[in-house]
């Protein structure tokens, strides 16, 4: 429930700020809409159970690489690269002689049986020609979570695998009424449409975030291009994965790793920590940009494209794990991060000064995902854009807080393996934007937290991060200080900064305010000696502006 009534309550807000007719009248053909399953607290506009679902792939990948032993660092790479859990498909073999008897366009009703004889629904996962041989079968999802997939076909590149709602090995599959037989392999040919390794390949990145085009038209994504201009390229995450599955050197422009200097230990926090922290935060920042591409300014019905686009940001930023309230500690994703790192800082709470509970962070974020939402589908597409830079900015933040506390782990706690790689995956995840803002912030902070760091100076992580906060858009307050919990107060030298960015607005309103009170003086003081100007002139001609009347010159007269 604790964030049951945000979406609303944005969204009225909006409504109130507006007041006008045609506010309301989008808000009443939202609000009969509104139909699908929370998350966390946000309400979609759209079905996006299998979007939300790709945490399930990352809770796999943990599980195997928390066992630390050959064998289940390749079950999570496996897992990492053909997934498991979101946009599942059968790849069948038609068993007609001459294929497809006709045209099949994507997401035409495809319907068979598994092996147990019950109907299982599916669509066709794109488009194909007739004759066709080969087609692939995307298994249908529900509005609810928990069973998004009914009975269930997860198989991909899982150990535990799910054949209850799979087709059956062989056997009919009825298109528009016609019935065409078919076989394939339900081990090897269930697979999967999208996963974590797919988020950040090349292809995927270069034509959905960097190469302006019909189906990218805001590209290149400033953000994305911090870290294409930092890594040198596109498939940054992906690349830092495989090398920590291999145990291997990156080949960046910057910031490299050499992972053969890690054990299991810390091999496993730079890949579960990379798979959701580089290759899930950039795809998230991607749906939104997305959205943004496809709004229709100012169009109250054409939008739907747009909201279905941001609800799958927000999945990707919420996984599923973390229900339709968020009440829960199991969550994978970057919702989760959130909340870990406010009890480190004592930034939970909707005022931003507790150690348990909700993440201030998330309960700002979850009201910006809402007001997005009412935004993009009212096709207030500016207004969009504003908010989507303001969500993309805090999530910066646990990445700040992520780096700053394992710099203060290694330096003060004399932490190990996992505490290093820990400070060096979350550096990994902001050092282009601190570069973007200060290359000269970003060596420092890299010199201290890189994978074989000679020594790490918490000081000056944490001066190097607060000297770029103004520029990246964060204040001290929404980082907070490192909390010790046992000694109820701050770590020393790890104390909240003060903020220089509340300081900087503050005096840029001032300045405004002096300039207009400044031009505003100015103007009537022109105006004033002009008038002064004009009387002496007129006084001269014999004619003043301002003349004695009879009657003041008698009572003058009577006076004296």
């Amino acid at each position: 429930m604790k964030h049951s009534l945000l979406f609303i309550a944005a969204t009225l807000a909006v409504v109130r700020a507006d007041g006008s007719g045609a506010a309301i009248s989008r808000w009443n053909g939202l609000r009969r809409r509104l139909s699908f399953q929370k998350v966390a607290g946000y309400e979609p506009g759209s079905q996006v159970t299998d979007h939300c679902a790709i945490d399930l792939d990352q809770a796999a990948i943990e599980a195997q690489l928390a066992i630390g032993t050959p064998e289940s660092f390749a079950n999570a790479r496996r897992i990492y690269e053909e997934g498991g859990h979101s946009k599942s498909y059968a790849e069948l073999s038609i068993l007609t002689v001459n294929g497809l008897p006709f045209p099949v366009a994507k997401g035409t009703l495809i319907i068979g049986k598994n092996v147990e004889g019950t109907e299982v629904a599916g669509k066709a996962y794109e488009d194909y020609v007739s004759g066709v041989k080969r087609i692939r079968v995307q298994y249908s999802t529900t509005d609810i979570q928990e069973s998004y997939m009914g009975e269930g076909c997860q198989v991909g590149g899982l150990i535990q695998m799910n054949t209850v709602g799979c087709l059956a090995r062989e056997g009919t599959i009825t298109i528009k009424e016609v019935e065409l037989a078919y076989d394939y392999d339900p081990a090897t040919e269930n697979k999967n449409g999208r996963t974590i390794a797919g988020f950040s390949k090349g292809d995927t990145l270069r034509m959905k975030m960097r190469i302006k085009s019909d189906s990218c038209k805001g590209c290149p994504y400033d953000d994305f291009m911090y870290f294409y201009d930092y890594y040198g390229t596109d498939d940054y995450a992906h690349m830092w994965n495989v090398a920590a599955f291999d145990g291997a050197k990156t080949v960046f422009d910057n910031g490299n790793a050499d992972f053969s200097q890690y054990d299991y230990a810390g091999r496993e926090q730079v890949i579960k920590k990379g798979t959701a922290y580089l290759n899930v935060f950039m795809y998230v920042i991607r749906e939104f940009e997305d959205a943004l591409d496809d709004c229709e300014k100012e169009c109250t019905n054409c939008n739907d494209g747009s909201v279905h686009a941001w609800d799958e940001g927000v999945c990707f930023y919420t996984g599923s794990i973390e229900g339709e309230d968020a009440a829960t500690e199991d969550g994978k994703l970057l919702h989760q991060l959130a909340d870990k790192r406010c009890k480190d800082y004592r930034t939970c709470g909707s005022e931003g000064n507790d150690v348990s509970g909700t993440a201030k962070l998330n309960y700002d974020i979850s009201s910006l995902f809402a007001v997005g939402n009412f935004q993009v589908r009212s096709g207030n597409c500016p207004a969009a854009r504003e908010t989507t830079k303001e969500i993309v900015t805090k999530m910066y933040v646990p990445m700040i807080q992520g780096a700053m506390r394992y710099a203060y782990k290694v330096d003060e706690l004399q932490g190990g393996e996992k505490e290093r790689a820990e400070g060096a995956v979350f550096a990994a995840a902001v050092l282009p934007r601190v570069h973007a803002a200060s290359p000269k912030a970003a060596e420092i902070i890299y010199e201290n937290l890189r994978v074989g760091a000679l020594e790490t100076d918490f000081r000056a992580v944490k001066e190097a991060f607060e000297s770029v906060y103004d520029k990246i858009g964060v204040t001290c307050g929404d980082v907070g200080g490192l909390w010790n919990d046992a000694m109820h107060k701050y770590y020393d030298g790890m104390e909240p900064c003060v903020s220089t960015l509340s300081t900087a607005v503050e005096t840029k309103n001032n300045n405004t305010l002096a300039i207009a009170l400044g031009c505003t003086f100015g103007a009537l003081f022109v105006m004033a000696a002009a008038m002064v100007l004009y009387m002496r002139s007129r006084e001269k001609q014999g004619d003043p502006v301002f003349q004695t009347s009879t009657a003041q010159e008698t009572g003058a007269k009577d006076m004296n």
